[in-house]
Order: C-alpha cells, then structure tokens, then sequence
C-alpha cells in the first residue's frame, strides 16, 4: 500500500468511507460524488495505479468482486442496469492513481448515455491500420 494515496488510507481505515464490501484482495465503498443512487468504487487492496499492472491471477478476484457489488446494486435499489466503467490513466479521467473501478446503477429516462458518449472526436486511423497494430503490439 501506498503511504500517501488516498484510497489506501480508506483501506486501512485511516479515512472513512461508507463500505459495502471487503474481501482479502478487494475493497468496495460508495462514490463520496455519486452519479446515482448506489454508486460504488472497487478497488484492489494492493496500490495498483493501472489496469494493466493487475496481477492475472488478482484480476479474476477483483471483477468477482465487481460482480457481487453489481448483482447487490441491481437486487437492492432496483436497477434494470449498471454502467461499469474505468478510468485508466489521467488522459482518460482518472483522478487517483489507485485503480478504481465504478459500478453506476441506471435507471430509464436518467440522462445518462452510453460508454460511446465519452469520447467526442473520431477516429483518425482506419480499421485496418489499427487491427495491424494491435496484433502486433499482441504479438510482443
């Protein structure tokens, strides 16, 4: 854990937090700014800045946790959905360097969009271009 990082002192309990889930790898609590009624963080108890520094065998856990957190939203305030969602690195919004991943319980008509509403510019590589590098970068 990280002496300084905010949501490693919520683990510890050094910071309150309103908890809804801890397990031995995981730890969930609710947004302190809520999109909705619900809105809950998982985060790995480890300091893990980015997604892809999950340890595999970490990550499996982690999304169980996510799941649990998820089926408990949808039972408990009745949501037909959830948007789930991670902000991996500060150009794509991430604020805490702790990898941190949102479960928002949504509910028709509630002004929300879709994960295609994030992002407002268009691609400027083709399809093909970018098959090409992700297959390669796949490859290394």
């Amino acid at each position: 854990m990280s002496r300084d990082c905010i949501f490693c002192k919520i683990v510890r309990g050094e910071i309150p937090s309103h908890k809804i889930l801890e397990d031995e790898n995981s730890f969930a609590f609710l947004d302190i700014h809520p999109l909705a009624d619900g809105h809950t963080m998982i985060i790995p108890k480890d300091h893990i800045e980015r997604f892809e520094d999950v340890p595999p065998v970490q990550l499996g856990k982690l999304f169980e946790s996510v799941q649990r957190v998820t089926k408990s939203l949808k039972n408990s305030l009745k949501a037909p959905a959830v948007t789930i969602g991670i902000n991996n690195g500060h150009a794509a919004g991430q604020v805490v360097p702790h990898l941190h991943i949102h479960v928002i319980p949504r509910f028709e008509n509630d002004g929300g969009g879709s994960v295609h509403s994030i992002v407002k510019i268009s691609p400027t590589r083709s399809l093909e271009e970018v098959v090409r590098l992700l297959q390669s970068a796949l490859k290394n």
